[in-house]
C-alpha cells in the first residue's frame, strides 16, 4: 500500500492558485494529494461534487493544522481530468492465452454476422489478458469482507452516503480501485448522469494507463478482474447516450465489443439502438 505523508505549510503558496488531486469528498471538505508527491491535506471548501481522481485548481485562503493534520481553506476555480498527472503505477496485465473467434458463438449456422462482429472475426486470434484488480480493505481470507459488496448493499437500502463513504475510503487508499469508480458512477447514474460520467471517465482513464496506446488484445469478462474496467466503459457509454452524445457512446460500445466480443454486458443491443437513431428515453419507457 502507498505510504501517505502529511503536507506541510511550505508546500502551499497562499498567494497563487494550487493544483490538488482529489482523493475523496465529504459534505464540506475534500481529501487531497499534492501532484508529484505522496503528501496529503484536507481542503475545506464549498464542495460541488468534485470527483475522486480529478484535479482541482484552488485559490488558497488559509492554512492550519488540527490534531497534527494539515488543512487548507480555499475556493475551487476549476476541475479537470488528467490521469497521467496522478502519478499512478499502472495496473498489472497478465497474459491468459489466446482468444480465438472460431471458438465463439456468433449465431445460428448460415446466419449473417452482425456488422460489429465482422472486423473482430476477420482480425482472427488475439492475445487475451486479465487486468489487475485493486480492492483496498478486502481480506482475502474472509469472503464476507468485500467493501464493494458492503457499499452496494448499503446503497440498495437507501444509505447512499454511507455507501459512498466506503468507496471514498478505498480510493484514499488507492485511486486505482476501478470498481469503486464504477460503483460511484452507478450510484449517481439515475439522478445525475453527467456526474456519473465523470466517475466512469476516471476509471476508464486509469485502466487506459495499463493498456497503453494501440492495445489490440482481449479482456474477457470470464476473468473477473477485467470486469471493473468493462463496467466503467459500459457506464460511460450509457451516460453519453443519455446526455445526447450518441456518436461517442457508439464508439465506446464498439470498444467494449472489441475488448470483450462475448458481450456479457449487452453492448451490441445498445449499439444497435443508437445506430437505429433511438434516443435514451426511447429505451426508458
Amino acid at each position: 500500500m502507498r505510504t501517505r505523508h502529511k503536507a506541510d505549510e511550505c508546500d502551499i503558496d497562499l498567494a497563487h492558485p494550487v493544483d490538488l488531486i482529489v482523493l475523496s469528498t465529504g459534505k464540506s471538505s475534500i481529501r487531497c494529494r499534492l501532484p508529484g508527491t505522496s503528501r496529503e491535506l484536507t481542503l475545506r471548501t464549498a464542495v460541488r461534487r468534485e470527483v475522486a481522481g480529478e484535479i482541482v485548481t484552488v485559490l488558497p485562503a488559509r492554512w492550519w493544522t488540527c490534531a497534527g493534520h494539515p488543512y487548507l481553506s480555499g475556493r475551487v476555480l476549476a476541475c479537470r481530468l488528467d490521469v497521467r498527472s496522478l502519478g499512478l503505477v499502472p495496473l498489472g496485465l497478465t497474459p491468459v492465452g489466446d482468444w480465438d473467434p472460431e471458438e465463439e458463438y456468433w449465431g445460428e449456422k448460415g446466419e449473417p454476422l452482425d456488422d460489429w462482429a465482422k472486423p473482430i472475426v476477420v482480425k482472427g486470434i488475439r492475445p487475451a489478458f486479465e487486468m489487475e484488480q485493486v480492492i483496498p480493505g478486502e481480506d482475502p481470507g474472509d469472503p464476507d469482507s468485500d467493501p464493494i459488496i458492503e457499499a452496494s448493499e448499503l446503497n440498495a437500502i437507501g444509505e447512499r452516503g454511507a455507501a459512498e463513504g466506503i468507496l471514498m475510503k478505498m480510493l484514499v487508499s488507492d485511486l486505482r480501485c476501478l470498481d469503486a469508480h464504477a460503483h460511484l458512477g452507478n450510484f449517481a447514474f439515475d439522478h445525475n448522469p453527467k456526474e456519473a460520467a465523470r466517475h466512469y471517465r476516471v476509471g476508464v482513464g486509469i485502466g487506459n494507463l495499463t493498456l497503453g496506446e494501440g492495445f489490440d488484445g482481449v479482456l474477457p469478462w470470464g476473468f473477473i478482474d477485467n470486469r471493473p474496467f468493462l463496467r466503467c466503459l459500459n457506464g460511460l457509454a450509457l451516460c453519453l447516450w443519455r446526455i445526447g452524445d450518441r456518436k461517442e457512446a457508439a464508439r465506446t460500445l464498439e470498444r467494449i465489443l472489441w475488448l470483450n466480443p462475448s458481450d456479457n454486458q449487452g453492448a451490441r443491443f445498445n449499439l444497435a439502438a443508437i445506430q437505429a437513431g433511438h434516443e435514451w428515453q426511447d429505451q426508458d419507457g
